[in-house]
């Protein structure tokens, strides 16, 4: 690791495409196997195996084994955010120069960023809980949750006594990639977007990270904060 710029150590890691192919498809939040890993990232098995070597020595991975199997994860949280962020300053193609995939869009309506909600849903949720005076932004990164908010979280079967007890960033102001201002993240975030799947407002879409606003959930959210998913 280069000690006087560890960040160059990073970078190095992430700019190896196939590398970056990997830690897109796990920041869904799922272990998933070197094999399936391999073929996401268009490489062969044993090429794959030495680049999920380097992310794990980079910290950027962890690995568990399962009798023969090894599930590869994002390493915790913060690996989560950081990757999502740096779709923010990334090279984008201008929208209207090229033909836009229905994946594509679907990806930047409602999607999992690590373990909770992103996107553009996710980030009229924010603005909303803002606006609301439920979700209160302090230090530039974070956000507190006031009495009220307390209470509406506590209606929607959240406890927020507890998710501060956890020992984990509490609520965190994550930049979303294509939407390029914040979402919630953190152990509220989490909670929130579990609780949204648990209520059947969201459901997830097989094979992607994209998540789908259901027909009750598109109620409640214009309903409730006016949100059109």
């Amino acid at each position: 690791m280069n000690i006087k710029y560890p960040i160059s150590s990073v970078a190095e890691l992430l700019a190896e495409p196939a590398r970056a192919g990997m830690l897109v498809a796990l920041l869904e939040g799922r272990a998933l196997p070197a094999g399936e890993l391999a073929m996401i990232a268009g490489v062969s098995a044993q090429s794959a195996s030495a680049h999920l070597s380097k992310l794990v020595d980079g910290g950027l991975l962890r690995v568990q084994s399962e009798g023969r199997h090894r599930y590869y994860r994002i390493a915790n949280a913060e690996v989560g955010h950081a990757i999502e962020a740096l779709g923010t300053i990334s090279t984008m193609p201008n929208r209207s120069s090229i033909p836009q995939r229905p994946e594509a869009d679907a990806l930047r309506a409602a999607r999992s960023c690590y373990d909770h909600l992103a996107g553009r849903v996710a980030v009229e949720l924010r603005k909303a809980l803002e606006e609301s005076k439920i979700i209160v932004p302090v230090g530039g990164r974070d956000y507190q949750v006031s009495s009220r908010g307390e209470r509406w979280f506590r209606e929607m079967g959240i406890d927020v006594g507890a998710l501060r007890s956890l020992r984990r960033a509490f609520a965190r102001q994550c930049l979303d990639w294509t939407e390029r201002t914040p979402h919630v993240a953190g152990a509220l975030g989490r909670a929130l977007y579990e609780r949204l799947l648990e209520l059947g407002w969201i459901a997830p879409r097989p094979g992607t990270r994209a998540v789908r606003v259901t027909h009750r959930g598109a109620r409640e959210l214009q309903a409730r904060f006016r949100i059109i998913a």
